[in-house]
């Protein structure tokens, strides 16, 4: 929210997660949210203007949870006059119990989402009586389908703010409606189903999105060859960093016709989980299985939301909790592949002609990603006593287009303001230490490492970039280095150069979000781990794959 709009009435919407805020306020405005910080905060916030109003979309509150985004919320609220409260009318009691409390001495007014799920005479009669009791404005809403009258309603209680004077139920309305099950819920299989459901995306978006690209990567270098070739007319260090091998014009086409489509399939497929609520069933399916590893089933999610690009991934952690934030940071660091590292090991296993070394590749990288998370994550995380709270399953519907957009798009902007700004940073870094020669000195240096690993001295070159900037895995693929590996060596020097170390852009994500001595503990831990998991891959593999 911006001082310039202080003339318009500025209204905070505030409610649990999955409550349909997003459906309502888009419905009720007919606008296009674009995203604001909530006073002074890092918490993202959508807000719609329309007219004489300002509708601020806080993220969901965890009422009992210390998430950065919940705390935020919660403190942010305490400076906000005018309220506009959302709550389920299938549980009605509950939400009502959780957030009067948190907006009392506020002004505004109530409304109902899902109510088509309880519409019955009993049901509007009770809604009447809590109208009287708490003497506010309730307004009962379908917010998919948001009628004429019930847009009226919403803006007319707005205009007509009354004071929430309660903090407390006065009179119960008794009824509490849950979702039907699926097999999500089934207490054998559900989990199975629910990693199946989680990784789908990740995959298709992935395979989709390599089948574009190499199908417009000869077009695109195409079009950028003549650029390269005019490399001769410049002088140096200018000409390393626009047409260098790591620079602007020479690795751009890399980042939009491998990570970009990628990135765009993901965020869709995501988004249209989230719309539908498939999401939050997923979520509380597999939340059970992932307490050990010290994360909750939400954090499993911006896990493999990585990838598609770690750098939103590791901004949704906001709304992890305190104890579990680190830990989800860290995984993401270490074990979600983004786009490039995916892409690029992709590409490495094809030109090996061994695409099927994907499934040891992908199956090592979950399991250690997990006892990294178990042996780094803090005791208070991994205690039974520790539920890191998460909302129950929600209703399934058929999500809507707009809606899937609307959820993507926060995604898409994350990636396209913040990613690619710290991608063109690197170029220029990767560029000038290329020119410099420090590349080829660290490549020098660790040659004779490799042969810990059983990689050859080739293989030190591939290692150092991929620490800078995942495609760097690519060089693997080089015909000199890549004659000279097994199969064994092949997954050891993929899954080396993946982990090593988080790549630049995440690192410098990560330092701004939490703290560079944290991005520092974290990547001491993570080189200590990587240099563990890939010996004994080096080593035991060496017995099935040699």
């Amino acid at each position: 929210m911006v001082s310039s709009l202080s003339a318009q009435t500025c209204i905070v919407v505030v409610g649990k997660e999955s409550v349909g805020k997003s459906q309502l306020i888009a419905s009720l405005t007919h606008k296009s949210a674009y995203s604001s910080n909530f006073r002074g905060t890092t918490v993202s916030c959508e807000t719609y203007r329309d007219g004489e109003h300002i509708f601020v979309d806080t993220p969901g509150i965890l009422r009992f949870s210390d998430t950065q985004t919940t705390a935020s919320v919660l403190k942010r609220l305490q400076a906000s006059d005018r309220v506009l409260l959302v709550v389920q009318a299938t549980h009605l009691d509950d939400d009502l119990a959780d957030l009067l409390p948190l907006v009392r001495g506020k002004q505004g007014a109530v409304v109902v989402t899902f109510w088509d799920k309880v519409s019955t005479e009993r049901a509007t009669e009770a809604l009447e009586r809590l109208k009287v009791l708490l003497g506010l404005a309730f307004v009962p809403v379908d917010a998919r389908k948001l009628g004429t009258l019930e847009r009226i309603g919403i803006l007319e209680a707005i205009d007509n703010p009354q004071p929430f004077t309660q903090d407390a139920i006065l009179e119960k309305v008794g009824w509490r409606i849950e979702p039907s099950p699926t097999l999500l819920e089934h207490p054998y299989w559900g989990f199975l189903f629910a990693i199946v459901l989680l990784l789908f995306p990740a995959i298709l978006a992935v395979g989709s999105a390599n089948t574009f690209a190499e199908w417009i990567d000869p077009l695109v270098q195409g079009w950028v060859k003549p650029s390269v070739e005019f490399r001769s007319q410049l002088s140096s260090p200018l000409s390393d960093i626009l047409v260098g091998r790591y620079g602007i014009v020479t690795m751009g086409p890399l980042l939009f016709v491998w990570a970009v489509p990628t990135v765009v399939l993901y965020a869709l497929f995501l988004g249209a989980y989230k719309a539908s609520g498939l999401l939050d069933r997923i979520t509380a399916a597999i939340h059970p299985l992932i307490r050990p590893f010290g994360l909750s089933g939400r954090d499993l999610i911006r896990v493999i939301m990585g990838f598609g690009c770690n750098v939103p991934a590791v901004i949704s952690t906001r709304a992890c909790s305190s104890c579990s934030r680190g830990t989800c940071i860290g995984a993401i660091a270490f074990g979600s592949a983004c786009s490039y590292q995916f892409g690029a090991t992709l590409g490495v296993f094809a030109a090996a002609e061994m695409p099927f070394l994907v499934i040891p590749y992908l199956l090592y990288l979950t399991v250690t990603t997990l006892i990294y998370a178990r042996l780094t994550t803090p005791k208070q995380a991994r205690s039974p006593f520790n539920a890191l709270v998460i909302e129950g399953r929600s209703f399934l519907e058929v999500p809507r287009l707009n809606a899937i957009w609307r959820e993507a798009r926060s995604t898409l902007s994350q990636f396209f303001f913040n990613a690619i700004p710290i991608f063109i940073l690197i170029t220029l870094i990767a560029s000038l230490l290329d020119w410099i020669g420090i590349l080829n000195a660290l490549s020098s240096v660790l040659s004779p490492v490799m042969g810990l690993f059983r990689l050859p001295s080739e293989a030190a070159l591939p290692v150092v970039l991929a620490s800078i900037r995942k495609d760097g895995i690519l060089l693997l693929a080089e015909p000199d280095t890549l004659d000279r590996l097994s199969p064994s060596q092949i997954l050891t020097g993929v899954y080396l150069a993946g982990v090593l170390l988080p790549c630049l852009v995440t690192l410098l994500m990560i330092s701004r979000e939490v703290s560079w001595r944290f991005a520092f503990k974290l990547l001491c831990q993570q080189v200590t781990a990587a240099i563990a998991f890939a010996l004994l891959l080096a080593w035991g593999s060496w017995f099935f794959l040699a």
